[in-house]
């Protein structure tokens, strides 16, 4: 099953394309190699989910908005390679949790993320090489921001 037919298939839903929030390029292809900048949990219309997981969100919400982070990175892919079938794999994310100091479970929050991708490319190439870090805030109060390596077909 390809990635697009996958996205029918699980009845995936993308938000539009986050829009640019300064100077610097979504997605930079190198050889066969895509390098995407950070994305936050957009939902559309210019609105992100925000707040501090282990403050004002919980380990599920905190989950749920790195699977949005997830929809949004599907959606600029899709949008600046014009499909996401030319991706065959997800290399490395780096995900960054907006989380109070105490809180232990970064990586649980960014499995949102992988999962998603796993849905759609499979558990060998839908799952790559993965950081997880708590952050002390990240930009716009957002929840969760991820960056990601792919490699292209």
């Amino acid at each position: 099953m390809t990635a697009e037919e996958a996205i029918q298939h699980h009845h995936i839903k993308l938000p539009t394309a986050p829009p640019k929030g300064g100077v610097y390029k979504p997605v930079v292809i190198v050889g066969n190699i895509v390098y995407l900048s950070g994305h936050g949990p957009y939902l559309g219309d210019g609105k992100y989910i925000t707040g501090k997981v282990g403050a004002n969100l919980d380990l599920d919400q905190g989950k749920q908005a790195a699977r949005q982070v997830g929809l949004a990175i599907l959606a600029t892919l899709q949008k600046e390679l014009g499909s996401l079938n030319r991706i065959t794999r997800v290399i490395k994310l780096l995900g960054m949790v907006n989380s109070t100091p105490d809180f232990p479970d970064h990586p649980k929050v960014i499995n949102g993320c992988s999962e998603l991708f796993a849905t759609i490319w499979g558990d060998d190439n839908g799952i790559g090489a993965r950081s997880a870090v708590g952050m002390g805030s990240l930009p716009g109060d957002i929840s969760v921001e991820i960056e990601g390596i792919f490699e292209l077909a």
